[in-house]
């Protein structure tokens, strides 16, 4: 579903800046440095309006949350959540995945998180699902080597094809489930997942290290 623009997104975006890295890049190689008192560097990629990042970053106060979010629209909720908890190891990056090697040095992360990206069904355009090969080149280059990608989804048909392209590209796949709150609810829920859940609709998960 298409973001409905927000006339006051400026103004918003504005009143939240404290959560909003302006130029990311320049933090290169160095995130924890600047932001000190944290142990850990953590991605979401796609964070939409920020419940899980808001509340994973809660929940781990020494671990630092860097959401990259393309669509301002989405983000701008994110970011006054983010703001509205009090949350000081939270940062928004306006930003493409694609970009992630020059946002993030080699080694830089520890997790990546991708939670019910777009799957972008057609054949002709799996290049831009993120976990198609393209991607994990990316991701296996900015992670530490014992670095992690946990990825949810609904969508069954582009779980089973990514669980494919991770074996494929030499990542070790473990923790899949395709029905991971059979027994009720397990972590924490993206605003999406919530209303999956409600509705009855299995999620799929697994977890995957760089060979």
């Amino acid at each position: 579903m298409r973001m409905r623009k927000k006339p006051n997104l400026i103004p918003r975006m504005e009143k939240a800046a404290a959560v909003l890295e302006r130029e990311p890049e320049k933090l290169r190689g160095r995130w924890l440095e600047a932001c000190p008192g944290h142990t850990r560097l953590y991605l979401e990629l796609g964070c939409g309006k920020g419940g899980f990042t808001c509340a994973a970053a809660r929940e781990e106060p020494e671990a630092l949350f860097a959401a990259v979010e393309r669509v301002p629209d989405a983000m701008v909720v994110a970011m006054e959540r983010a703001c509205e908890m009090d949350l000081h190891n939270v940062r928004f990056l306006d930003a493409d995945a694609a970009r992630l090697t020059e946002l993030f040095a080699p080694g830089e992360a520890d997790r990546i998180y991708i939670n019910f990206c777009d799957p972008w069904p057609k054949k002709k355009q799996f290049k831009r699902r993120l976990t198609a090969p393209g991607f994990l080149a990316l991701y296996r280059q900015i992670l530490k080597p014992e670095g992690e990608i946990w990825f949810k989804t609904d969508n069954r048909d582009l779980f089973d094809w990514s669980e494919e392209q991770l074996l494929a590209c030499g990542w070790q796949v473990s923790e899949v489930t395709r029905d991971l709150h059979a027994n009720g609810p397990v972590g924490i829920m993206t605003d999406y997942e919530k209303k999956f859940y409600g509705e009855g609709k299995p999620i799929c998960r697994l977890t995957a290290r760089a060979k």
